[in-house]
């Protein structure tokens, strides 16, 4: 398997570059299971990471998951529909190649800064983190429809949906890195917390009233889908970003690493997406050819 360096928190230290679903261990794992027709405007990068076809010869995925692609000509393609498509060009936000230098400079000191240093040093990052690009396809995609993208009606309190084929476990054990990246594909519910700026949202809930199949990312689906359903449609309102945290979460994961006790995927850890309404302007233009 490749490495790189990811850019969510506690995800910086390990070797890859994405996020899968955790479950819960009181609901059974075919009950997260879905057949890939469930979504088929996903997107399988090469290694691992997903995106979602958004125009018949444009894919939107996260900057952090496509930067082996960047790396490695011979990786310029993705599988949608289980079909290979040529990637013509790779277009990442603008200012995002300065923020992935400035985080990787961050997250060399996390085991040994001081996690109050560390997380005002994270939070100030995160703000100016745009964690997305676009893959522009050699030919359209005739076989699949597109998925219309959020412009606004993503709300905290709605129920989302995030997608992910990658590593599993449940929110007992977490999810370990070394397990296998691309497994089955899942999906877990969650209600958004926190929809503005450019990020959205949510909090792994166990608690009684949480949706019953609600979950948490881990290795293997960084770029995916977090979808909403308005009107009787479904809109793609976020792509998987990983964990994030507040300021007093911060410092207790950056403890957690410093002490050997972390685990990702457990509940009450909160996850980020980029918000694809911030971006619809970015996107609109990008597509047009502006």
């Amino acid at each position: 398997m490749k490495t790189m360096l990811r850019f969510t928190l506690p995800l910086l230290l390990l070797s890859t570059s994405a996020n899968a679903i955790v479950i819960r261990h009181d609901q059974p794992d075919a009950r997260y299971r879905v057949s890939p027709q469930t979504i088929p405007a996903l997107v399988d990068l090469p290694d691992e990471g997903h995106g979602t076809l958004i125009a018949p010869r444009w894919v939107i995925t996260a900057a952090h998951a496509v930067n082996m692609m960047q790396m490695m000509p011979e990786e310029h393609f993705v599988t949608i529909n289980g079909k290979r498509r040529a990637v013509s060009r790779i277009v990442v936000y603008p200012d995002y190649p300065a923020a992935r230098d400035a985080w990787q400079q961050m997250f060399k000191q996390v085991k040994t800064t001081k996690p109050d240093a560390f997380m005002h040093q994270y939070m100030a990052a995160m703000a100016v983190m745009h964690d997305i690009a676009l893959l522009e396809l050699t030919e359209p995609v005739t076989d699949v429809v597109p998925m219309p993208i959020d412009r606004g009606n993503a709300k905290p309190g709605m129920l989302s949906t995030v997608y992910g084929a990658g590593a599993t476990g449940t929110e007992l054990t977490g999810a370990p890195d070394s397990e296998s990246h691309r497994t089955q594909l899942r999906r877990a519910e969650n209600r958004l917390t926190q929809s503005d700026g450019p990020w959205l949202r949510y909090v792994f809930d166990c608690s009684v009233g949480a949706p019953a199949l609600s979950g948490a990312t881990a290795g293997g689906d960084s770029g995916g889908p977090v979808t909403v359903d308005v009107a009787g449609r479904t809109y793609l309102a976020g792509v998987t970003h990983g964990l994030d945290g507040t300021a007093s979460e911060v410092e207790h994961i950056v403890r957690q690493m410093q002490d050997g006790s972390f685990r990702m995927g457990v509940c009450g850890q909160r996850f980020a997406a980029a918000r694809v309404s911030f971006y619809a302007v970015w996107i609109d233009q990008t597509i047009a050819g502006h």
